[in-house]
């Protein structure tokens, strides 16, 4: 008998893997027909030719040799990703159903268990996505009464920048109160003071697991979770924050039950409650503490990245192209004047809503969107893409799409103006992503960024301080955010 010989063993279980991973997917069936794609390494996949800092570049580097779709390893897990306008739209807007699961993503599982509505799944999914909807709308979403919490909330911000008296102070954790502060005015029904300690401590929690999650680290626990959980590391952080983040809401809530009142809903956490009580317990029962917690947790930590962090990238953009600045505050003046800006008053103001889609749109704020599944066996543009199959509708590649934008790498406002200076939809403005999963909160964050953006730049001249260069260099995280940067902000009369 020949002796057995550990390496080969081992080296005859990786080419085993690699073939099945290269020829069938994870229900047995024939790749034939599969998007095409960079041949995948044994047990790594593709992950050797990501760049982990900013993954969107390499698959819009990909898209150019391959198409709008082709497929991508991820270790053992066959992605497929959607690139440009028309084939983004086709699969999330007219096969809304077909693409409308959440990815098995090992981090966002663990950290939520399945719950809340972000990375929650089927019926579940269905059921909190329902109500959050039907709730934010009831606490004002669309309506003047959120429009007067917000313009409070300018005011405070206002203030604040007023105190510097034009000299250069750091705007993030501010912006980010002041956002942060109309979400929770909604799930918990008050707001926050800006120096409040248990305030502070959520917003760097959330600030923090931002930032890191898309770290090396975390990226190999997604693709090795059994392996990468014991180790040391950033995904060790992102735990213990979010464990955090939960308890602190669970003893909110505890305190909300205590003080119900059936006969008057508060809050989102007091229309939950409710709920709650009025649902059977047992199996098939959605409203219980374990979806009450994370669906906060998802709609605090969305409610205040995307629109702070636009609102900070659209200051440093007015720095760095003061000539516009100036242009949008002639059309404030001319319009507003000194009054309270209200979002009835943006009809009348093509040019600065031109340049709040634009900074949206230059943003990229989430360049990769959150990454869907299918949810059966779909034929889509001639390839065959089975149930469960993750995919990724790359929005970066839609926002910079150069059939849609003529100058898709510059700031230009003019995408969004037609020759008469009137306003101009562009159908591939999508920041908000489309179809079944696009974000909840569209509605809110619109208004925010209008009358969070016009009464700055009504009250304020943008400059970077003395001698300092505007830095558009992004720090890479599930968003793209400026660089830590200083701010001068000059009262205007």
């Amino acid at each position: 008998m020949l002796p057995v010989d550990p390496v080969s063993i081992l080296l005859s279980i990786i080419v085993v893997l690699f073939l099945i991973n290269t020829f069938y997917d994870r229900n047995g069936k024939s790749n034939k027909n599969f998007p095409p794609g960079p041949r995948p390494l044994p047990i790594i996949g593709n992950i050797h030719i990501l760049d982990k800092k900013r993954p969107f570049k390499t698959f819009q580097e990909l898209a150019e040799k391959y198409g709008s779709i082709f497929s991508f390893h991820m270790g053992l897990t066959k992605v497929v990703v959607l690139c440009g306008y028309d084939t983004v739209k086709d699969a999330l807007v007219n096969h809304a159903e077909e693409f409308s699961d959440r990815a098995y993503i090992p981090m966002f599982h663990d950290v939520t268990e399945g719950y809340g509505v972000i990375f929650a799944r089927g019926e579940n999914w269905k059921v909190m996505r329902r109500f959050s909807l039907s709730t934010l709308r009831d606490f004002g979403m669309g309506k003047k009464v959120i429009e007067s919490a917000i313009n409070e909330e300018c005011d405070s911000l206002v203030e604040i920048f007023q105190s510097y008296k034009g000299k250069p102070f750091e705007n993030t954790i501010k912006i980010n109160a002041a956002v942060a502060n109309i979400i929770v005015s909604i799930l918990l029904g008050h707001r926050f003071d800006y120096n409040d300690p248990k305030f502070l401590k959520l917003m760097s929690l959330t600030n923090t697991n931002i930032r890191i999650i898309q770290s090396p680290m975390v990226m190999l626990y997604n693709i090795f979770p059994s392996l990468i959980r014991w180790l040391p590391g950033s995904h060790k952080t992102v735990f213990n924050n979010n464990k955090e983040m939960l308890t602190f809401i669970r003893e909110t809530f505890a305190k909300h039950k205590e003080e119900l009142d059936m006969n008057d809903q508060r809050n989102l956490i007091d229309a939950f409650l409710i709920k709650q009580k009025e649902e059977k317990p047992g199996p098939g029962s959605f409203f219980h503490d374990d979806n009450l917690v994370n669906l906060v947790s998802n709609l605090f930590v969305a409610g205040m990245e995307t629109t702070s962090t636009t609102l900070r990238w659209g200051i440093l953009l007015m720095m760095k192209y003061p000539e516009i600045q100036k242009k949008v505050q002639i059309e404030i003046d001319t319009v507003i004047g000194s009054s309270q800006p209200q979002i009835d008053h943006r009809k009348e103001m093509p040019y600065t809503d031109a340049v709040i889609h634009e900074i949206q749109r230059f943003g990229n704020i989430v360049p990769g969107n959150l990454p869907h599944a299918t949810t059966q066996d779909v034929t889509f543009r001639g390839y065959f893409i089975p149930k469960g199959t993750q995919v990724i509708p790359l929005l970066s590649s839609v926002l910079q799409d150069k059939e849609y934008f003529e100058k898709p790498d510059e700031f230009y406002p003019q995408h969004f103006l037609d020759a008469k200076g009137n306003f101009l939809k562009n159908e591939a403005f999508m920041p908000f992503s489309a179809g079944r999963r696009s974000c909840a909160g569209e509605n809110l964050a619109k208004v925010e960024l209008f009358l969070f953006f016009t009464r700055l730049m009504q009250k304020f001249t943008f400059q970077p301080p003395p001698g300092v260069d505007v830095d558009l260099t992004p720090v890479f995280g599930i968003t793209l955010s400026p660089s830590a940067h200083e701010i001068c902000a000059l009262p205007r009369n």
